[in-house]
């Protein structure tokens, strides 16, 4: 196990950013720069041993500007939407960036947790880093001074292990998680349409078209929503559905209701299998949801590490979170942290590479 630490020159803002490279004892490498706590790389090995990077991201913390994808990070106060960017809190409502197609708060607002500095420490006895920010009281539009913490940790067991704390001093919204874009294959290996998916989730949550949720949980059963056993993730991504064809490209950009045993129980969440690499991706989390994102604003625009144009489906995301807009839907997931408390998230993404199936 190693831990190495480098300047990684300057964010949009011009802030200086470094840049932290894991690596453990069978050689996957994961790289995280302080411009918003971001995954910048993590290379995994097929069934041969064949390295590949399978995140998506730029080559320069320059380029994580305003208008890219959140390529790999980590996203607060709020992840997910605030329907029309408005939320009541003790008698008072408050009003936060429509950074959403103009409608809704969008992943913390314009410059949210994923454009901010954080401050970096490495642990070398955990083959980790911890990184914090503190974000003042109206920053964004929301209430309180909060302080918030992710620590990274690279494990023996081929385990990236993400545990999130938060604590304010003011009764405020948190939800946190991260963005990054995986494609099994490699980051430059096109769509991710074949990849095999399991989602452990009986319900969904259906929203109309911008991504506001109507506040039903659905049962996946009998829909193209249902992923309990493993579906490729193209085999029914333009059915004639209506919460894939609503969006604005059709596909999948929904908050599944993870089947949990008990509340903040490590539970198994999905799995992603690239057949033919091998490689495997399966994610636990305390979270309640996982929102499921099959890339459908990936236009080509963004030129990605090695120059490559990250096109319609060329990643996906699997975002650990509580559920969307849960101000503004009472039947939701509490989001809301309070003076006294402390906001505890953790989420695991394990990989593996599957031999191949022998022929007979």
């Amino acid at each position: 196990m190693s831990i190495t630490t480098e300047p990684f020159g300057k964010n949009p803002y011009g802030e200086c950013v470094e840049r932290f490279t894991l690596t453990n004892g069978n050689g996957i490498k994961l790289c995280i720069m302080t411009h918003g706590a971001t995954i910048l790389s993590l290379e995994t090995p097929d069934r041969d041993g064949a390295l590949a990077d399978i995140a998506l991201g730029f080559e320069t913390a320059a380029e994580y500007g305003p208008g890219t994808p959140y390529f790999g990070s980590t996203i607060g106060r709020v992840a997910n939407r605030i329907s029309f960017g408005k939320f009541s809190m003790n008698g008072k409502e408050f009003q936060l960036a429509l950074n959403g197609d103009g409608i809704h708060s969008l992943h913390g607002g314009d410059r949210g947790f994923d454009k901010r500095i954080w401050v970096a420490e490495a642990l070398a006895t955990e083959n980790g880093v911890r990184m914090s920010y503190t974000s003042p009281d109206g920053e964004e539009g929301y209430p309180g001074t909060l302080t918030a913490t992710i620590t990274y940790t690279l494990t023996e067991e081929n385990e990236v292990k993400l545990d999130y704390a938060a604590e304010t001093d003011q009764p405020t919204p948190v939800n946190l998680t991260n963005h990054s874009y995986f494609n099994l294959a490699g980051h430059d290996a096109g769509e991710i349409c074949e990849h095999l998916l399991t989602i452990n989730a009986d319900r969904f949550i259906p929203t109309d078209g911008t991504g506001k949720p109507h506040g039903e949980l659905r049962c996946v059963g009998g829909t193209p929503m249902d992923f309990r056993t493993p579906h490729a993730i193209g085999e029914r991504i333009n059915a004639d559905y209506e919460s894939i064809q609503c969006l604005k490209s059709p596909g999948y950009d929904h908050n599944y209701c993870l089947n949990q045993t008990s509340e903040n129980k490590l539970t198994f969440a999905a799995r992603a299998e690239d057949v033919a690499s091998g490689r495997t991706m399966e994610v636990f989390t305390t979270e309640p949801g996982v929102q499921f994102y099959s890339g459908n604003f990936l236009d080509g625009t963004d030129r990605g590490k090695g120059g490559y144009q990250y096109a319609l489906r060329g990643g996906f995301c699997l975002e650990t979170q509580r559920y969307p807009d849960s101000p503004n839907q009472p039947q939701f997931t509490n989001i809301t942290l309070r003076p006294g408390e402390t906001f505890r998230s953790q989420t695991i993404y394990k990989f593996d590479a599957r031999s191949r199936i022998p022929q007979r």
